[in-house]
C-alpha cells in the first residue's frame, strides 16, 4: 500500500474545496498585511525559505527544489535583486525547526517564507503543539524585524475531524493573530495528482514543484513588494 493511500491525505485533497473557501476568505481579508509587509522593496532581498522535505527537495537534484525553482521563476520574469536561500530539512517538525531557527537566521536573510507543520501532522502529533513552535518561531522573526509569508498545511482526513479541525485552524489563527500573509495550502494543484508525485505519493516531482513555483509566485511576488 502506498503511503498516500495509508494515510489517505492526498487522495481526498480535492474535497477539501470548502476548507481551502474558508482559508481563501482569510487570505483575502488580511490584505492590509500583504501590503504591510510586502511594502516597496528597492534594495537586495534575500528570501529564506524555511521548511522541511517539501522545501528541501527530498529525492531531487538540487535544481529542482522549490527553492531552485523559485529563483529560475524569479529571474524568467525579470524580476532582479533577489536571492532565495533553501532552509529546508528533510523530516523537520515544528519543534526541530524551531531549534535550528538561530542557524538558518546567520544567513542573513530580508524576508522569510515559513512552511513547516506535515511532518507534525504525519505523525500525529498533537496540533497544539505544533501551534505553539509555529508561533514561537513567528515571534523570534518579528523580533528580527523580518517580513513573514505563511504557508499552511492541512490535516489528513483518517485523522479525525477533531484533529483535522484543530490543526487547519492553526494557520488562518496564527495569520490573524500575527497580521501575516497567509498562503492556505502549499501543495494546492499537487496534493492527489500521482502524475506530480513520487512514488511515496506524499513528496512532489519535479513537475509538481514547477505547479508549486506557479500557484505561489503571485503570492512571492507581492509579498516582497515586485
Amino acid at each position: 500500500m502506498k503511503l498516500y493511500e495509508r494515510y489517505g491525505f492526498f487522495r481526498h485533497c480535492r474535497n477539501v474545496a470548502g476548507l481551502l473557501g474558508v482559508m481563501l476568505i482569510t487570505l483575502m481579508s488580511g490584505g492590509a498585511a500583504f501590503s504591510q509587509a510586502g511594502s516597496s522593496q528597492s534594495g537586495p532581498v534575500r528570501l529564506l525559505v524555511f521548511g522541511d522535505s517539501l522545501v528541501a527537495g527530498y529525492s531531487l537534484p538540487p535544481d529542482a527544489s522549490y527553492p531552485a525553482q523559485l529563483d529560475r521563476a524569479l529571474k524568467a520574469r525579470g524580476v532582479t535583486g533577489i536571492t532565495v536561500l533553501n532552509a529546508g530539512v528533510s523530516g523537520d517538525t515544528t519543534a526541530a525547526a524551531l531549534s535550528r531557527l538561530d542557524w538558518a537566521l546567520a544567513e542573513k536573510p530580508t524576508h522569510v517564507l515559513v512552511e513547516l507543520g506535515a511532518n507534525d501532522m504525519l505523525r500525529g502529533l498533537a496540533p497544539e503543539q505544533a501551534r505553539t513552535n509555529l508561533d514561537a518561531i513567528i515571534m523570534k522573526l518579528k523580533q528580527a524585524n523580518l517580513p513573514v509569508l505563511l504557508a499552511g498545511m492541512l490535516a489528513a482526513p483518517n485523522l479525525g475531524a477533531d484533529y483535522g479541525k484543530c490543526f487547519n485552524s492553526i494557520y488562518p489563527d496564527l495569520a490573524q493573530k500575527h497580521g501575516l500573509p497567509l498562503y492556505p495550502f502549499f501543495l494546492d494543484g499537487v496534493a492527489g495528482d500521482v502524475k506530480l508525485n513520487l512514488g511515496d505519493g506524499i513528496h512532489p516531482t519535479r513537475e509538481g514543484v514547477a505547479v508549486m513555483v506557479e500557484r505561489t509566485l503571485p503570492h512571492i511576488l507581492r509579498f516582497l513588494g515586485r
